[in-house]
């Protein structure tokens, strides 16, 4: 018994019973406030969510549509194959996170277990291609090409590869019908990222993590249109991941077809006469660099001159856009993209910028015209032109006497232009210019739209450049510091040269503006600025945005919403001098620097107009340019280190216009043989089933030439332009 008398014992117990008391009561008020607020307050919030956590997902990807030629002829479309993926969920839950699965799948599909672990790493700033840049929940594709054997095998041996399935899926097939290859206009697909996914999450278009979006050419630029919308079925599912029942379904909504301007006829046409151009000037010599040209890189542009959309468009290098379908392989990313590359995926019609030469010269008779100088006007073209203690001279120093400014453009004499822009800058004050300046040269490129984009359907459109005395300024202020660091007032040349650049390196000197003048210097141009240009010339004077997408039709051929043509400006002169310049480029067609290409041309029934142009690059062969129209068409094309204009691109550019027209080489016409003899009409039908009516295309074959064609052009004598 204890000695504690109970009198002590007892308040002490009745103490820590109201403790324990207030404390039970306190939880009980707790717990029952908490489960007010789950059950009642936030009741309906949480049931939602108990039942999300029992639902699955199940995503059907959208057909993405078909990008159309004008005449119907699938460019890029879709085609079943047997799709191999790996759910790299599944794999980083094994204890080698995979390696031992990827292995024997490497096995089975004949493939390298390297090349099969990097297909589904994934990409971040220190991971080399091939890897993978989209979701990480998302199967991510290891080839699209499994046989039929080995899909069955890995269906099959199921225990032996966890979270690899193979299914047939729709993929991405780029057609290349007669051989257009067509590959920077189209562009290619890439699996979406996590960051594009959360960018779009609130916006009209969402996208699901499977799937794929454009990323360079109209795939890109059409991308919402010609995705569609992926079906979601979500099911119920009870704690064991048994289905229970259907909750929801979103049917998948198929992509519109893209209906484009090119005509795939003319497209392997260009393709194949910018390639052999490029050949052909590989076999010339350069009397400056004592080497072959290098003709290491071209572009070509068709364009309708009434509307501006794009006929044909090639580039050279190109590339196969199928390598990038279901993952590219290390090798072919690094052929595509290395150092030894030389970058085939740039799209050279609109992102190539060079020194335009001589087909410049439009815009410095614009200038001089907008000046005050009459175009038929007396103009010396002596062989040369001093400024200063420096000489320019004109090709093969050859003079003409007192010429037309006409004549300048027809036989491309430059001393012409040295002299009006030199007249021109000493107006303007020369090295110490007026508060305002005229600037008539620098102002009318401007006005051509050089030094900005054309605003084609095409993404990364570059802008070229007019180094006009803003541009100066800002260069000289981005490089005074490195100049006058390197600079020695009687050091080597190039620090004499830096030296005075730091002292006046933002000033326009009388050399820049005699250089500029003839499309030289620190100009830079486009084909495609420089194809816009001429087309509005030939169209009366209108500056077309240059456009590819047509029309987007939906997948059942019911909806049509037409691209229709855009203007974004007008030429910066009257009728009278658009009329005399083009009486001028007609003259250099026949009795100009282009005659000797244009020999038996029928000028009567379709009138041709053409400037060509040779420009010089520091450290590189010249570039050669050939710009041309007709009533219908222009076209441009440049070859880089490939010598002469008319030397090089002139006679590809000449046998594109007579596929076109159905000429032969005398110059008679067959319209049965004209891929184009007139602008295009209509559009292709589509039909409610999603069906188009495509005409075959046979791979071109140019004609041979006769022997005495060779001949003439053996002992044809060289001309700069």
């Amino acid at each position: 018994m204890s000695n504690i008398p109970e009198t002590g014992r007892t308040p002490r117990v009745q103490i820590r019973l109201v403790i324990i008391q207030v404390l039970v009561v306190s939880l009980l008020l707790t717990l029952g406030g908490r489960l007010w607020y789950l059950q009642i307050r936030n009741g309906d919030e949480y049931t939602n969510e108990a039942k999300n956590n029992h639902v699955q997902q199940v995503v059907q990807p959208a057909v993405r549509g078909s990008i159309l030629d004008a005449r119907g002829v699938p460019l890029a479309d879709n085609e079943t194959r047997l799709v191999v993926s790996a759910s790299r969920t599944e794999l980083l839950k094994m204890k080698d996170d995979g390696k031992g699965v990827l292995t024997r799948l490497a096995g089975v599909l004949g493939m390298k277990p390297k090349d099969v672990r990097d297909k589904v790493r994934l990409c971040d700033s220190q991971t080399p291609q091939p890897c993978w840049n989209g979701s990480p929940y998302q199967p991510i594709p290891v080839t699209d090409e499994a046989t039929t054997q080995q899909a069955l095998q890995i269906r099959e041996r199921a225990e032996d590869f966890p979270g690899i399935t193979a299914e047939p899926t729709a993929v991405r097939r780029y057609a290349a019908p007669g051989k257009a290859n067509t590959a920077q206009v189209l562009g290619y697909l890439s699996p979406v990222t996590d960051e594009e996914i959360e960018k779009a999450k609130d916006t009209d278009s969402p996208f699901l993590r499977s799937d794929q979006v454009g990323r360079s050419g109209i795939e890109r630029t059409y991308d919402k249109a010609l995705r569609g919308k992926a079906g979601v079925t979500r099911y119920e599912v009870d704690n064991l991941g048994r289905v229970i029942g259907e909750a929801e379904r979103d049917e998948a909504r198929a992509g519109a077809n893209l209906v484009t301007s090119i005509d795939a006829r003319v497209q392997a046409v260009a393709e194949y006469e910018l390639h052999d151009a490029m050949k052909e000037a590989r076999k010339g010599f350069d009397r400056n660099t004592d080497e072959n040209y290098k003709a290491d890189a071209g572009a070509v542009v068709v364009m309708e001159n009434k509307t501006g959309r794009i006929i044909s468009m090639a580039s050279q290098p190109t590339y196969d856009p199928n390598a990038w379908v279901g993952g590219i392989s290390a090798k072919d990313y690094a052929r595509l993209t290395g150092k030894k590359s030389n970058f085939p995926l740039l799209n050279r019609a609109i992102q190539g910028q060079a020194a335009p030469g001589s087909i410049f010269k439009v815009i410095s008779s614009t200038a001089a015209v907008n000046a005050g100088y009459e175009f038929d006007g007396n103009y010396p073209c002596p062989s040369s032109y001093s400024v200063g203690g420096q000489v320019f001279k004109n090709f093969e120093s050859k003079g003409y006497g007192s010429i037309s400014l006409g004549r300048a453009l027809e036989v491309s004499c430059d001393t012409v232009y040295y002299g009006l822009a030199h007249r021109e800058w000493l107006k303007d004050g020369g090295m110490k210019p007026k508060k305002k300046t005229d600037d008539w040269f620098y102002r009318t490129a401007h006005q051509f739209g050089l030094g900005k984009e054309t605003g084609i359907d095409l993404p990364n459109e570059v802008t070229g450049r007019v180094p006009d005395r803003q541009w100066k300024q800002r260069f000289w202020e981005a490089n005074k510091v490195g100049w006058c660091k390197q600079g020695k007032k009687n050091g080597t040349y190039v620090e004499r040269i830096a030296y005075e650049g730091c002292l006046e390196g933002n000033l326009m000197r009388a050399g820049d503006s005699v250089n500029y003048s003839i499309g030289q210097g620190d100009t830079l141009v486009t084909p495609i600025q420089m194809a816009t240009i001429y087309a509005a010339i030939a169209n009366g004077g209108t500056l077309y945005d240059p456009t590819v997408g047509k029309a987007i039709i939906s997948a059942d051929g019911k909806t049509v919403e037409p691209i229709k043509p855009k203007a974004h400006g007008k030429l910066p002169m009257d009728r009278k001098t658009r009329n005399q310049i083009d009486k001028a480029l007609a003259g250099v067609t026949t009795v100009g620097s282009a005659a000797w290409r244009f020999g038996g041309w029928p000028q009567d029934k379709i009138p041709m107009h053409a400037k060509t142009g040779t420009a010089e690059v520091y450290g590189k062969q010249t570039t050669s340019w050939f710009v041309s129209y007709t009533r219908d068409y222009t076209i441009i094309m440049t070859i880089a280190q490939g010598g002469t204009g008319s030397g090089a691109s002139g006679p590809a550019v000449r046998k594109i216009y007579e596929a076109m027209y159905g000429l032969d080489e005398e110059g008679n016409q067959d319209l049965k043989k004209a891929l184009l003899p007139k602008p295009q009409q209509g559009l292709p039908k589509i039909g409610t089933d999603g069906t188009i009516d495509s005409p075959s295309i046979r791979p071109y074959r140019p004609k041979k030439p006769k022997p005495a064609d060779e001949q003439v052009l053996a002992v044809a004598p060289a001309r700069r332009d």
